[in-house]
């Protein structure tokens, strides 16, 4: 985590969709920034302040039958405030109890960053969970 080496983007809204390396149970996000010692200019208002987490349905390929995408595409998992007065690793934890299955996409949506008016920085996201097993796993023995 270096200055200036971060995902940038205009303004201070804006989100991203996470694709995961496998469908995770989401328990936690976990998000870093770099320090005010760390920062030439020796603020950091390019940090997000306001971030909201929700599944990612309309990404995937397959939808189970019976799935309502519109509706669990609106469902928050978590809603927190990165503090840049505190630890620049922070981790918050999701309530993924209101889903509880797996999902292959998280999406990230920044509502507001510390003050700087023309962008937004996120040096690291963390997506934490237990990856869900192999469907052959949940079959047992024949």
């Amino acid at each position: 985590v270096f200055p200036g080496n971060c995902w940038a983007f205009k303004g201070h809204q804006g989100q991203v969709v996470i694709r995961l390396p496998a469908r995770v149970y989401l328990t936690a996000i976990t998000v870093q920034h770099i320090t005010k010692d760390a920062s030439p200019s020796g603020t950091i208002i390019s940090a997000p302040k306001d971030i909201a987490v929700f599944p990612d349905l309309l990404s995937l390929c397959f939808v189970p039958k019976g799935v309502d995408v519109d509706r669990e595409e609106e469902t928050l998992l978590g809603m927190f405030t990165y503090n840049v007065e505190k630890d620049p690793v922070q981790t918050f934890p999701l309530k993924n109890m209101l889903l509880p299955r797996a999902f292959s996409h998280v999406k990230l949506l920044v509502k507001s960053n510390w003050g700087n008016p023309w962008y937004t920085c996120i040096y690291r996201v963390k997506v934490h969970g237990k990856m869900e097993k192999p469907e052959s796993f949940n079959q047992g023995p024949r």
